[in-house]
Order: C-alpha cells, then structure tokens, then sequence
C-alpha cells in the first residue's frame, strides 16, 4: 500500500497495526522498559509510514509513547535542536 502525507489514514498502514498497543507506550524510559523501547523502535524501523506517524505525534504533542521510532526524549531532543538552530539564525540575520 502506498500511502502519501494526504491520505488521512496512513494509521492503517503503519507496521505497528498488528503489534500490541502497550509496547509502544513504555511505563518508564529505563531499565526493563529498554528492551520494550528496543522492540517498538524496531518495528517503527520498517514501517512506510514512519514519518506521518512523526508528523502526527509533533503537530499534536503527544508527549507519551513510541511515534515514528522516537521516544518522548528523542522528540525533546529534536525539538529543542530545532529551537536553537532557529535562535542561532535569527541571531546570524540580526548581525548581518
């Protein structure tokens, strides 16, 4: 199934549809819950929906869970990356 970022449902086709719900929602960032995170990233690997699931998890904030093979701390991450890419340009134009 080929799936655009216009098609509403790309949830059906996401790899992650005959998974279990609960290993994409890990109930710590640690220990045990690594393995759990390990696996739900790994399917999300191969998924051809991986970045609407990303977009979607972003554009909501949805703070809890695996979306697009990222974790709460990996969006974070990206996030704040992103903010400091936007404050160092604007800073760059400012000086210019």
């Amino acid at each position: 199934m080929t799936v655009s970022r216009s098609t509403p449902n790309w949830r059906s086709a996401g790899a992650c549809l005959s998974a279990d719900p609960d290993l994409f929602f890990p109930v710590a960032s640690a220990g045990p819950a690594d393995r759990q995170i390990a696996r739900a990233k790994m399917i999300c690997a191969g998924c051809t929906v991986r970045r609407e699931c990303l977009d979607f998890a972003t554009s909501h904030d949805h703070v809890y869970g695996i979306w697009g093979g990222t974790t709460r701390e990996d969006r974070q991450r990206e996030r704040r990356r992103k903010r400091r890419a936007a404050a160092a340009a604007a800073k760059r134009a400012v000086a210019a």
